[in-house]
């Protein structure tokens, strides 16, 4: 007699979150006529197969935590199934044991986004994406990045335009993480066409580039202070952060901040007829 493999926590938890999040929605949320006397709460398991083009069985299996192993493209039916956000689509991703597959991060920064940016009065502030393209930029970034013409991605900056080298006083740490930066970004967005193209761009336009990437260095970025020399501010000293802009996975957010007074001065110079000012 064959055994019922036992149920684990694991199970318990996909099916009980499959649940609840069926229970909170009515048919008229996703655009469903509701027929006949309900006796469960929310939608049906009829209801959430047939949005999700699954077969209502096997979704019944996924709650009961008989079924164990869904593929991603249907984690992604159901999410869409049961209008998951995008935290709770990652979440149940994370249930399943199937991380949910990279997104190319959209070229939009909503408004309020670029709202904080200005907030950053006294500090350059930007947002990119994998491939380091900048999508925003406050007014303080914009005079920091003035030596470089046009100021719209930070490897293209870096590889291709003459103003690096001066601007990088230590271009070749500069370089090499930039290039570990794209070699890692080529992992967690490998379907990125906008990555692809950049690295075909650089590695036939720069022999440095080239080089780097062959060698298949991974790079993670780091907090050391950031050496730049600007040709009206001279040399600055920075420190920054960086944060994953959660409602745009694939965007990043960075803040530069001086890292001594006369850094603090030379923000305060390039702002003076940027609105980019000092302390």
């Amino acid at each position: 007699m064959a055994m019922t493999p036992t149920t684990t926590t694991a199970d318990r938890a996909l099916g009980e979150f499959l649940h609840a999040r069926r229970a909170a929605l009515r048919p008229q949320d996703v655009g469903m006529a509701s027929h006949g006397v309900r006796r469960v709460a929310g939608l049906r398991r009829e209801e959430v197969a047939v949005l999700a083009d699954v077969n209502v069985d096997y979704y019944a299996r996924l709650e009961q935590g008989r079924e164990r192993h869904p593929s991603a493209q249907v984690l992604d039916a159901l999410a869409h199934a049961l209008r998951l956000r995008p935290d709770a689509h990652a979440h149940l991703h994370r249930l399943a044991g199937s991380p949910p597959a990279g997104r190319p991060a959209h070229g939009r920064v909503d408004p309020t986004l670029r709202r904080l940016l200005d907030g950053f009065s006294d500090c350059p502030a930007f947002v990119v994406d994998p491939a380091l393209d900048i999508l925003a930029a406050n007014a303080c970034a914009l005079a920091l990045h003035a030596p470089f013409s046009p100021a719209d991605n930070l490897a293209r900056m870096v590889f291709l335009d003459p103003a690096a080298r001066r601007f990088y006083p230590d271009w070749t740490s500069t370089s090499r993480a930039t290039a570990g930066h794209l070699r890692a970004a080529t992992g967690t967005a490998p379907d990125n066409a906008r990555l692809r193209d950049l690295v075909r761009t650089l590695t036939a336009r720069s022999p440095d580039f080239a080089r780097l990437w062959a060698t298949h260095d991974v790079l993670a970025k780091t907090q050391d202070a950031k050496h730049l020399h600007h040709p009206l501010a001279g040399p600055l000293t920075l420190t920054y952060q960086s944060f994953d802009v959660r409602a745009a996975p694939g965007q990043q957010l960075i803040v530069y901040q001086p890292a001594d007074p006369d850094a603090a001065r030379a923000l305060a110079l390039l702002g003076a007829d940027r609105s980019c000012t000092g302390p």
